[in-house]
């Protein structure tokens, strides 16, 4: 499959100028009148990215674009993209996000290095991945690196990967981590995280690799096991990988995100992208369970129905109303559109040819988060722990967006449930995290519920992991917890009752 593009180098097309897409300016046929004048052009660059500040603007309100039936106007292009981005500057002297009412924050961990993803072993200690994206010779040259880069510098994610885990245990159950210890290091962008039984699971960027665990050890010693690759290579534009555990502890489940933005490298590059893998750990094969995510972030099992969800990235460059990222639930088989449509049947004309057969099959996600709010996490929340209206349904982190006018995301999210399905509107939990000045303080990313059901989310632009909880808890709320502990340690074991099977036959 070819995306379609204008014939010729020249940046004009049918009497007018073309629009001016990433593509274009990593191609740089839009400066090929310049191409004898290198100075010149990477002048005008400078110039285009400084007017995008003032580029297009959304023109439906940011309530229209949520919930189970979004308003998707007509694609809004212009001749260069929007990118509107709040740049990195960290809280200030005893910041801290604002919380709904009801509710409390305190951080749990500060003064580390871009965390981006969390996961708490059944002891009670968190574990969160301090990572950045891996070298990418090829996502981004000439032009399009150089505009990239910028882009990174200034969100606050172009500084190198610390490639580890770090293990934080708050021992007192006061809501901040007294110990801190190097869990795991010399990683390779490591994202996802599982334990099954006295393995331990983690999703480097390229590669799903094994370390053997024993509970209650702050550092694992031994070297890893690689279980099998995932697709990475010199491109590898969304690097990040999520793992979860089926409830039975057999197989697991990883996240891969497209290649791309709408497939313009080609669909060569993308074999196995932008689709949500099954895999067998013992045996080290996979199999595609669904498809068309373009970057599918962070999994979760609803806890009444049993089925899978994640929160999916869409695709970028149809203006500030498209296309909404969404909240959905995943069927085994299932196609969600990308490349070719969005939300559904929506189809993308730029993407060619138009492959009528697959729109036809496309699934429309169950619930749109607005459009480019950069969900990166989910996790559901716990009943006899969190009153109403947190009783029912899904903490989402929203990372924010780069390109929209005005900005969206940049907080944390909880969406109803009713019946296994979303019901109503989605409800703050966190905000604070962009100053007046459009600056960012923070940037949240994976979330996750500790040994006690307070919510954790990871901040990668205020390196601290936050903590947050009810102000009251239901009755019985201990005795709940200690029930759910028990039913995810029984998990852990049937994981580890099967590899030991496994091993003997």
């Amino acid at each position: 499959m070819n995306v379609s593009r204008p014939a010729g180098n020249a940046p004009r097309v049918a009497g007018k100028w073309r629009p001016l897409s990433i593509k274009g300016l990593s191609d740089g046929s839009w400066l090929a009148p310049m191409a004898m004048y290198p100075t010149r052009a990477l002048l005008l660059a400078a110039l285009a990215i400084a007017a995008t500040a003032c580029g297009e603007s959304a023109k439906l309100p940011f309530a229209a674009g949520v919930g189970t039936h979004p308003q998707l106007p007509p694609p809004n292009t212009s001749l260069i993209p929007t990118i509107n981005i709040a740049r990195a500057v960290g809280w200030p002297a005893a910041g801290k996000p604002v919380t709904a009412n009801g509710l409390t924050v305190n951080a749990f961990a500060g003064g580390l290095d871009h965390p981006r993803w969390l996961y708490v072993l059944p002891n009670g200690d968190v574990l969160v991945a301090e990572t950045n994206a891996p070298a990418r010779p090829e996502d981004g040259k000439g032009i399009k690196g150089w505009v990239m880069k910028w882009v990174l510098n200034k969100v606050g994610a172009g500084v190198p990967s610390a490639n580890r885990i770090t293990l934080l245990r708050d021992a007192d159950g006061d809501g901040m981590a007294e110990t801190r210890t190097v869990f795991v290091e010399g990683l390779n962008s490591p994202f996802g995280m599982a334990l099954l039984g006295n393995d331990f699971y983690v999703a480097n960027t390229d590669a799903l690799v094994r370390f053997r665990y024993t509970q209650g050890e702050t550092r694992i010693a031994g070297p890893g096991t690689k279980v099998l690759d995932l697709p990475a290579g010199p491109i590898n534009h969304h690097w990040t990988k999520n793992l979860l555990a089926s409830p039975d502890g057999t197989r697991l489940y990883v996240t891969v995100g497209s290649n791309s933005n709408v497939a313009e490298n080609g669909m060569e590059q993308e074999v196995g992208r932008a689709a949500i893998w099954e895999v067998d750990p013992e045996r080290g094969s996979h199999r595609i369970y669904a498809t068309g995510l373009r970057n599918p972030n962070g999994l979760a099992w609803e806890p009444h129905s049993g089925a899978l969800w994640t929160v999916v990235n869409e695709r970028d460059e149809l203006g500030s109303d498209l296309v909404p990222d969404y909240l959905t639930s995943v069927v085994d088989g299932g196609f969600y559109g990308w490349p070719y449509s969005y939300f559904g049947q929506h189809r993308d004309e730029r993407v060619q040819p138009h492959r009528h057969d697959l729109i036809a099959t496309a699934r429309v996600p169950d619930y749109a988060l607005g459009s480019h709010t950069a969900p990166l996490g989910l996790v559901f929340s716990d009943a006899a722990v969190w009153t109403a209206p947190f009783d029912s349904g899904v903490f989402i982190g929203q990372h924010g967006s780069w390109n929209r006018n005005p900005p969206s995301g940049y907080r944390v999210v909880f969406v109803p449930f009713r019946g296994g399905k979303p019901h109503g509107e989605p409800i703050d939990v966190l905000t604070g995290f962009l100053s007046s000045d459009g600056e960012a303080y923070g940037r949240p990313a994976g979330v996750a519920l500790d040994q006690r059901s307070a919510l954790l989310i990871a901040d990668d632009v205020g390196n601290t992991v936050w903590h947050v909880t009810a102000s009251t808890a239901p009755a019985g709320a201990g005795l709940h917890r200690q029930r759910r502990r028990q039913a995810e340690n029984l998990t852990q074991t049937m994981g580890k009752s099967s590899h030991e099977h496994d091993h003997h036959r």
